[in-house]
C-alpha cells in the first residue's frame, strides 16, 4: 500500500473537521442528530454557545485559516472573533462541492458520495460537474444522506439556508441543504438582511449563509492579489454587519470550506503533454490538485505505474483501494466507492496536475485547493454571540 507523505494529512473526521460543525450547532438547540458512529456534539459547541436558541453558519468560501492570521489588519472584525476550539480541518478532497455537502450532511465524504468537484457516474461513460449539477443524476439519489437541516426541522428548529438567487435549485443546493427553506440573496447586504430577518423570525432557528465571491477572486486573481486582499476587506464588513445585527439570545458562527494557495508556472503539470499518462485511460476527472482517473478495465495496475513513475514526488499517487484505507474519506459505502477513480493524484507542495487542452478554464486560473497540505485543510471557526450570552 502506498502511503500519505508527511506533508499530506488524513482529516480527523469526527473530532474537529468542518463535518462536526452543524452537528455541534444542532446538538446545542437540542436537536438530536443521528450521524452513525460519531458523536453528537464532537466539538462541545454548547458550553460555547452559551445557551443561544438561534445560531447562524456563515460559510465563507476560500477563507482559510492561515490566510485569516496573515490578513488579520484587512479584517479586523474575523480576528476580533473567538476562536472555541481552534482550527478545522476540511474533508478530502479539500474542494467546494465536498466540502458543502461535508457541512450540510455532517458526514465524512466517503459517506455522504460528493467524493469530488467532477466525478464520474459509474456505468456510464461521463463525468458529473458538481456546481453545474441539474437534475441528473437525481440529487435525493446521489447524495441520499439524511442531512442536518432535515434533522433540525425534524425535531422543531425552523432550517434556513441563505445564498446565491442564482443557486437555487441546482443539484448541489437540493443535495446539501434538503431540509432547509433556501432564500436565495441578490447581494451582500441582502444576505445579511435574510440571515438577520430568519434569525428572529422563529424562537429558534438554525441559519445557514454561503459567500462564494472570495474564492472565485483567488482562483481568478491569486491570493497574493490585491484583489483578494480587497474581497477580504468586503468580506469582513459583511461579518461586522451580521454581528452588529444578532438577536441578543443568538450565535453567529463563521467558517470555510477550504484553503488556498497560489501555483507559478513553474509548478504545473502539464498532463496534456504527456501522452503516455493517457494510456489506458478512459476517464479524467477531479481538479488539478485532486486528480482521479478511470482506466480501461484491466489496465488499472498499468495506469497507476505510470502515474506513480511520471509524476514522480510532484503528487501521492495511490490505487482506489490505497486511498480509501488510508481514511482520507473517513469510512467509504460500497455504493459510492466507483466514484473514485482507479488512481488518484493527490499533488503535493504548491504543484497542479493541469490539463490546458482539455480543461483550458480550471487550467488557467492562479489560485487552487483539493489536496490535503496544511494551508489547504486549515479552516477556521469563529463565533461571535449576542448580548445576552455574554
Amino acid at each position: 500500500m502506498s502511503r500519505l507523505p508527511d506533508d499530506l494529512a488524513v482529516p480527523p473526521y469526527g473530532t474537529a473537521t468542518l463535518a462536526d460543525v452543524l452537528p455541534s450547532a444542532a446538538a446545542a438547540l437540542g436537536v438530536p442528530v443521528e450521524r452513525g458512529d460519531l458523536p453528537t456534539d464532537p466539538l462541545g459547541l454548547t458550553g460555547a454557545l452559551g445557551g443561544a436558541r438561534r445560531v447562524a453558519v456563515l460559510l465563507i468560501d476560500g477563507l482559510g485559516a492561515d490566510l485569516v492570521r496573515t490578513h488579520a489588519d484587512l479584517a479586523p472584525t474575523l480576528a476580533a472573533l473567538s476562536s472555541p476550539v481552534g482550527d478545522l480541518s476540511a474533508p478530502c478532497p479539500s474542494t467546494t462541492p465536498v466540502s458543502l455537502a461535508t457541512l450540510g450532511t455532517g458526514l465524512p465524504p466517503g459517506a455522504h458520495g460528493i467524493l469530488g468537484f467532477v466525478t464520474a457516474v459509474p456505468g456510464e461513460e461521463r463525468a458529473l460537474n458538481h456546481v453545474q449539477w441539474g437534475d441528473d443524476p437525481d440529487p435525493d439519489v446521489w447524495q441520499a444522506q439524511r442531512t442536518v437541516f432535515q434533522q433540525a426541522d425534524a425535531a422543531g428548529v425552523p432550517a434556513t439556508a441563505v445564498g446565491p438567487y442564482s443557486y437555487a435549485g441546482s443539484g448541489l443546493t437540493r443535495a446539501v441543504y434538503r431540509g432547509a427553506t433556501y432564500t436565495g440573496a441578490v447581494s451582500h447586504g441582502d444576505l445579511c438582511a435574510l440571515v438577520l430577518g430568519s434569525l428572529a423570525a422563529t424562537p429558534r432557528a438554525l441559519v445557514y449563509g454561503y459567500i462564494p465571491e472570495l474564492d472565485l477572486t483567488g482562483h481568478v486573481r491569486g491570493v497574493g492579489s490585491a484583489a483578494w486582499r480587497r474581497q477580504l476587506a468586503f468580506v469582513d464588513r459583511v461579518v461586522e454587519e451580521l454581528v452588529a445585527g444578532l438577536p441578543d439570545d443568538a450565535a453567529l458562527m463563521v467558517t470555510a470550506d477550504h484553503g488556498m494557495l497560489d501555483v507559478p508556472d513553474a509548478t504545473r503539470f502539464d498532463l496534456d503533454q504527456e501522452p503516455d499518462l493517457a494510456d489506458g485511460v478512459r476517464l479524467l476527472a477531479g481538479e488539478p490538485r485532486a486528480r482521479y482517473v478511470h482506466a480501461e478495465p484491466g489496465a488499472e495496475d498499468d495506469v497507476l505505474h505510470r502515474w506513480r513513475e511520471v509524476l514522480g514526488d510532484r503528487a501521492w499517487v495511490g490505487s482506489r483501494e490505497d486511498a480509501v484505507v488510508s481514511g482520507v474519506f473517513g469510512p467509504v459505502d460500497d455504493g459510492v466507492a466507483e466514484r473514485i477513480g482507479d488512481v488518484v493524484a493527490l499533488a503535493r507542495g504548491t504543484w497542479a496536475l493541469t490539463a490546458p487542452r482539455r480543461e483550458p478554464g480550471p487550467s488557467s486560473l492562479i489560485g487552487y485547493h483539493g489536496s490535503l497540505t496544511a494551508t489547504e485543510l486549515a479552516i477556521p471557526l469563529l463565533m461571535a454571540r449576542g448580548r445576552a450570552l455574554g
